[in-house]
């Protein structure tokens, strides 16, 4: 017994052997059986490993820290332009550098520099005293001269950053630091 197809998509249950139209009987051709159900397989074949291959490609980015080509598309493993950033943190902190990584765990920042405030007083009298009241003055501070001597590379938590924002070439902090940067190099 087997399956025969009729021209309206509907099959019936018949012997291999069928009536041909002469009267005779004649084998069932089961050869066509790669038809339309045989592309469809190809298709869902293909569409099953493209998903395990996307998925894989996924985890793999996602939960580890390699940076595959193409993790931006996703949405991971994102690198900065190059340009200045500044990072503020949920503590309160801002942070001024490159990011050179992200990933959904973490965000790794170089060439950092940070606000300290600096209370000085107004005035002072000839005699040396200070004045009623302090200013306070903000100075950009580069890391790695503090007393516990930080390499200039900081990996953040990303739960611990609350936005991130580009700094334009021309904004305040991005002066500031190149000024410093031509100190150095002179």
């Amino acid at each position: 017994m087997a399956y025969k197809r009729r021209d309206k998509e509907i099959s019936e249950m018949v012997d291999e052997e069928v009536p041909s139209l002469d009267g005779g009987i004649e084998e069932a051709d089961f050869s066509n059986r790669g038809g339309k159900g045989g592309w469809g397989k190809m298709i869902i074949i293909a569409l099953v490993v493209i998903v395990v291959f996307v998925g894989g490609w996924y985890g793999l980015t996602r939960y580890t820290n390699l940076s595959l080509p193409g993790g931006e598309m996703l949405g991971l493993n994102t690198s900065a332009s190059g340009g200045w950033q500044a990072v503020f943190l949920t503590n309160g902190q801002v942070y001024f550098g490159k990011i050179i990584k992200t990933s959904d765990r973490e965000l790794v920042l170089n060439n950092i520099y940070y606000i300290q405030v600096v209370e000085k007083p107004l005035q002072m009298t000839q005699e040396g005293d200070t004045t009623s009241g302090q200013q306070q003055e903000l100075t950009l501070v580069k890391l790695g001269n503090e007393l516990h001597g930080p390499q200039d590379e900081m990996v953040i938590n990303r739960d611990h950053i609350m936005l991130t924002e580009k700094l334009k070439d021309d904004s305040r902090v991005v002066e500031a630091i190149n000024n410093y940067l031509q100190t150095l190099e002179q």
